[in-house]
């Protein structure tokens, strides 16, 4: 059994780290109301500038690098989007997990992935496996700006708009985490650039644009059922559908280039929105959890320190009453 010194000094320590716990629990949920708050509002426009993408992509025929590279380029940026502090359970792990799945699938499908990574936990691990990494942004990942976004932004889309000699990218990929509800934050695979056309094979007249998939899609696993609005994985045009007309003024092209930068800030800044109340929810999960365990270890330490002390209190007894025993045979 252990001693009793060291016992009360676990238990001295383990209550230490406990209210470090239940302090960031209660930090996590006082920002979290407004982290989620901040990301649904941010969604409308988002969904607005990616349902005009859609439309343009699915209703025109164009010729330009938001719905097909210009040329041959086997280099794709992939943006991983981590977090700045620890703490958050297994959020960061998801996301680097998920990140090296998708990097592992684009080797094997003959691209040369580049990364980019957003957050320090991230920074530090592939720094540590002397990954290479093209660019990298720190702080604020639980509470990241326009400012932000817009930075990346401009970094992915120079890249992307360079030509393969000058070494650009052909695709953009984000690896971020989906802020579902409280209990629930989902790890997603979006391929932003170029926006995709398929076409069923079935039926011709359905033009099913797809713009983002989750990491179940992009690990081949296929789901037809799914399809929905609002820039989410597929949204299907059926026929019957009213088709949008357009009238580019002063021509497509600018059109185009104007729409461009803006649909991919708002569409990074989304993700950082979500992605930060994600974090800010595991956070304050992981921390609940932890609370609860270390509770919980300080009444096990308290019962062996109790069971320790009672038997150093029956073995003093014993001893006493077995020295008085001693004394009174001598005696006698």
């Amino acid at each position: 059994m252990a001693s009793q010194l060291g016992l009360k000094s676990r238990i001295t320590s383990t209550t230490s780290l406990g209210k470090i716990f239940n302090a960031q629990e209660m930090i996590a949920s006082s920002h979290i109301a407004k982290a989620r708050s901040v990301a649904l509002n941010a969604k409308p426009y988002s969904d607005a500038i990616f349902d005009a993408v859609q439309a343009l992509a699915a209703h025109t025929d164009i010729d330009h690098p938001i719905v097909k590279s210009t040329e041959h380029n086997p280099r794709v940026a992939v943006l991983a989007l981590t977090s700045d502090r620890g703490m958050a359970g297994a959020y960061t792990s998801s996301i680097i997990r998920e990140t090296e799945s998708l990097l592992a699938r684009l080797d094997e499908a003959g691209k040369q992935p580049l990364l980019y990574v957003y957050g320090r936990r991230g920074v530090s691990y592939y720094q540590y496996r002397n990954r290479q990494i093209a660019a990298t942004w720190e702080g604020n990942t639980d509470q990241p700006g326009a400012e932000t976004a817009r930075e990346i932004a401009n970094r992915l889309l120079d890249d992307y708009m360079k030509t393969a000699a000058q070494g650009g990218v052909s695709e953009l990929y984000i690896v971020f985490t989906e802020f579902v509800n409280m209990v629930v934050q989902k790890v997603r695979v979006l391929r932003m650039l170029p926006v995709e056309l398929v076409r069923n094979g079935d039926n011709q007249a359905d033009v099913n644009i797809t713009a983002e998939s989750d990491a179940k899609t992009e690990s081949g696993q296929s789901d037809s059922s799914v399809a929905t609005t609002g820039g989410d994985v597929t949204a299907v045009a059926k026929s019957d559908q009213m088709s949008p007309l357009y009238t580019f003024e002063p021509n497509i092209d600018k059109v185009l280039d104007a729409i461009l930068p803006k649909y991919v800030q708002s569409r990074i800044h989304e993700c950082l929105l979500t992605a930060a109340a994600s974090e800010t929810a595991s956070r304050q999960n992981a921390m609940h959890t932890a609370t609860d365990n270390a509770n919980n270890l300080i009444d096990t330490l308290t019962h062996q320190l109790n069971a320790s002390r009672q038997a150093s209190i029956t073995q003093e007894l014993t001893e006493i009453i077995s020295s008085a025993d001693a004394l009174n045979k001598e005696e006698e």
